[in-house]
């Protein structure tokens, strides 16, 4: 055990001298030939990827500050129509990422005994469902339906959000550990919520820092109903000192400000479900329900003009064309939109391909999660998508009626069940479970989620042997 514990310690002493030789090497080879923004770019690159192999934690905490504050770039056309004919954006978590996870990868084929993907009760699922899109889009691109590279670039894409959520899994070993997680994801939500209440007096709908002239207020709705069910599920079990609930009550007065501005019915209506099930899933469901309705009350009287005049829009729109009535109610085209194509969906186009869909970006744009799943990826890929909600659900449930009084336990997983169930209604009108801004987040809770039962039992038998230990008689 001494000389493996010698030869690791050699390994990590021998990397960053490696890593600084061949820098110095081929900066020898390329520096005439480069720019200068290229190679600080490079030497930047390299140096991060030397630090998240030291310590993959920093990676960690470096993926949670870009994931909402990073800044995006289109790189060119996509021809799917699937994609809304928009350029392929790439963000800065997206080369982030590629570099933290290169570091993680070669981290783990080193250190052999910490294994590349841990055991955990959601790997099936999400294998099972990665394969069904990518077959189903490889398929769709022998078939034609499926145009250039972009199909094969958003299943990639998909599959950034389990890397995160393996990369943080793997980290995970205590307690500690996911309350400084937690508090670097608030921390980046309450600077999330500064620059977009700075956006207000410009009378444009708030969206997520840095996404340019065409901003996602929808998107950036549905990451503050995420983030305000982990914060009311703290709030709600008492969890931290008192400066630190000062600070969730505060985050919760901004998020409210912020998702307001945001103009997005989609995540105003996640909230209703959000609420009910952060009383359904709290223990002491009185002591949650009195401050709901009181905030609900509260937030209603001092709701603007422009929010009400946004939600009552949803019937009130002038007449006009692409409008569906509902009896004798008109509904926007917004809205009518959405169920014109998840009527096209489900009884003209799925019945075309109804196993494996038309493949990942070979249908064209449906702005709602279930349908589109249907469409690219077919019954087997809605079958998958729906089997790992369920795991997720069982576990996050699971987690919740652990035999615990501890408060950050109980107030992370209450507010996760919450968060969970806002998603899915959020998913409704919006592709929720790929939008990057909101699945990062996602996938960093539900990796803290699985965890919690494993930190919780190690922590026990430690417990346990020590008192054991004390006991012997001398």
């Amino acid at each position: 055990m001494l000389s493996i514990n010698k030869a690791e310690a050699d390994i990590r002493t021998l990397i960053p001298l490696a890593a600084v030789t061949a820098l110095t090497f081929l900066a020898a080879m390329f520096l005439t030939k480069l720019t200068i923004g290229l190679a600080f770019a490079a030497v930047g690159v390299f140096i991060l990827g030397v630090v998240c192999f030291m310590n993959p934690a920093a990676g960690l905490y470096i993926l949670i500050g870009a994931m909402l504050l990073g800044p995006q770039f289109g790189i060119g056309d996509v021809t799917a129509a699937g994609s809304r004919g928009r350029g392929i954006t790439l963000r800065l978590d997206d080369f982030l990422l590629v570099i933290i996870g290169f570091s993680w990868f070669l981290s783990t084929a080193i250190h052999k005994e910490k294994g590349l993907f841990l055991k955990t009760p959601l790997n099936r699922y999400i294998a099972y469902y990665f394969i069904v899109c990518l077959v189903s889009t490889l398929i769709g691109y022998m078939m034609g339906r499926v145009r250039g590279p972009s199909g094969i670039f958003f299943v990639l894409k998909y599959f950034e959000y389990f890397i995160v959520y393996f990369m943080a899994v793997n980290y995970l070993k205590e307690k500690q550990q996911m309350e400084r997680l937690m508090w670097a994801m608030l921390l980046v939500c309450f600077v999330v919520c500064l620059i977009a209440i700075y956006q207000i007096p410009s009378g444009v709908r708030v969206s997520a820092p840095f996404e340019g002239e065409n901003g996602e207020p929808n998107t950036l709705g549905g990451y503050l109903v995420l983030m305000l069910s982990i914060v009311l599920g703290l709030l709600f079990h008492n969890y931290g000192t008192i400066k630190r609930k000062l600070f969730l009550g505060s985050l919760v007065f901004f998020i409210l400000i912020t998702l307001a501005a945001t103009l997005s019915r989609s995540s105003w209506l996640a909230l209703g479900p959000m609420l009910i099930a952060l009383i359904w899933f709290s223990r002491r469901k009185l002591f949650v329900l009195i401050p709901l309705i009181l905030l609900v009350a509260v937030s209603f009287l001092l709701l603007p003009t422009t929010v009400k005049d946004r939600a009552l829009y949803t019937f009130t729109q002038k007449a006009g064309q692409g409008q569906v009535k509902v009896g004798e109610i008109r509904l926007d085209t917004s809205t009518s939109a959405r169920l014109i194509s998840w009527q096209q969906v489900l009884t003209r186009d799925f019945i075309a391909q109804p196993l494996l869909g038309y493949g990942v970006t070979g249908y064209a744009f449906v702005d709602a999660q279930y349908p589109r799943v249907l469409a690219e990826t077919g019954l087997m890929g809605l079958f998958f998508f729906f089997a790992l909600l369920m795991a997720i659900y069982r576990n996050a449930r699971q987690t919740r009626r652990l035999d615990t009084e501890d408060p950050f336990y109980l107030g992370i997983s209450t507010g996760y069940l919450a968060g969970f169930f806002a998603m899915l209604t959020h998913a409704v009108g919006a592709n929720t479970f790929i939008i990057v801004r909101i699945m990062e987040p996602f996938w960093f809770l539900t990796a803290i989620i699985i965890m919690i039962p494993r930190i919780q039992s190690s922590s026990r038998l430690d417990a346990t042997q020590r008192g054991q230990t004390l006991r012997i008689p001398a």
